[in-house]
């Protein structure tokens, strides 16, 4: 049991290295120093009087703190634990070894997690997610894979404390959905969700198919950030064409009962986007001018455009070869990516919500980080 603790020092010394590594990953010094002058700035004379500036400000110092206070709970940490495995050494007191064993493994995955988190440096990765999931061709079958996809993404929210908000739902003929529309609330939302955005294959024997065989499915998954009131994107009126109609489907059945939901087509480049969830057709319109903003702002970078007027609208089709990520529930069961080559056998668990080691290998792919 004393080779235990002696093995947990040294683990431990080469975790101190990392969390110094971590220090410069995160730019602690930087991060200390601007916290402290945004400090100030709030309480300069006339801050409160511009609510525009006085949110930013305040949402980038809770950032900064957040970042900071849970390195400083990492690194305290790892001292604490030090000087506990050093005394059960000198004392040869074996009884604190499986307590120190577990609070070793903690910071480990606490020091990942914020190494993860540090890959995270986008412009938008703090904000929400709007989050949206298309069925391909086949009908049934692949509304009811992007029901399940739907389920899934949910769940990973649920995990970890994330709200959930439909805001755009159209059932399915027979079953699943055709579309819907959700906005994920939480730190960081967007920048681990960023990874989940292209197309889904799904293979399984198919319960809507009477003589039990194979059936392949696609759903595409579309991620945007959500843009707060200060990102001045100008969509002209003679661009947009509004249209009103009934909601359906999960929550907007029960909450609107006239034709309030929304739904704009942005001409120039034939993108859609609707929603049904809010109370009154004015919030409605608000909400989905919000997401056609953030879908706009999206392409433009993505395609490294100068403009919103660059946007050409073209849209990559839903089948085979463009997936990202394969879920295999028949012969085998296996979910694997595409771009990292990470895989996992548990496909319940996946289909469940555990999908951050699929986010985490993206980020790393990406980051060039080797963990």
């Amino acid at each position: 049991m004393i080779v235990q603790l002696e093995e947990a020092l040294q683990n431990l010394g080469r975790l101190d290295g990392e969390i110094k590594e971590l220090a410069v990953s995160l730019e602690i010094d930087k991060l200390q120093k601007k916290a402290e002058e945004l400090e100030k700035e709030t309480c300069e004379p006339g801050f409160w009087e511009n609510n525009e500036n006085t949110q930013t400000v305040l949402s980038t110092l809770k950032n900064i703190k957040q970042t900071l206070e849970d390195y400083e709970k990492l690194k305290s940490g790892a001292e604490s634990l030090r000087s506990l495995i050093e005394l059960a050494i000198e004392e040869n007191d074996e009884s604190f070894t499986e307590e120190i064993l577990d609070e070793l493994k903690t910071l480990e995955k606490e020091k990942e997690h914020q190494r993860i988190q540090a890959l995270l440096s986008g412009e938008y990765d703090r904000n929400n997610a709007i989050l949206s999931i298309h069925p391909g061709a086949g009908g049934t079958e692949a509304q009811d894979w992007a029901e399940m996809l739907y389920r899934m993404y949910c769940r990973w929210a649920e995990r970890r404390g994330f709200k959930v908000k439909v805001l755009d739902y159209l059932d399915g003929e027979e079953a699943g959905i055709k579309s819907v529309t959700i906005l994920i609330e939480g730190n960081y939302a967007y920048g681990y969700l960023k990874s989940e955005n292209g197309v889904h294959r799904l293979v399984r024997v198919s319960p809507f198919d009477s003589s039990g065989r194979r059936h392949t499915s696609f759903s595409s998954v579309e991620i945007l950030p959500e843009l707060d009131d200060t990102t001045d994107i100008e969509i002209k009126d003679e661009d947009i064409e509004i249209t009103a109609h009934r909601s359906s489907g999960a929550g907007g059945q029960h909450i609107n009962k006239t034709d309030s939901a929304i739904r704009i087509v942005h001409k120039p480049t034939g993108i859609v986007v609707g929603c049904q969830t809010e109370r009154s057709q004015l919030q409605n319109k608000e909400t989905a001018l919000k997401m056609l903003k953030a879908k706009l702002v999206e392409i433009k970078e993505r395609e490294n455009l100068d403009k919103i007027e660059d946007i050409k609208g073209e849209k990559a089709n839903i089948e085979w070869g463009s997936q990202i990520r394969s879920y295999v529930f028949m012969p085998y069961t296996l979910v694997k990516d595409n771009r990292t080559g990470y895989e996992d056998g548990n496909i319940s668990a996946v289909m469940d919500g555990d999908l951050d080691e699929f986010m985490n290998a993206y980020l790393r792919a990406k980051g060039n980080y080797k963990k």
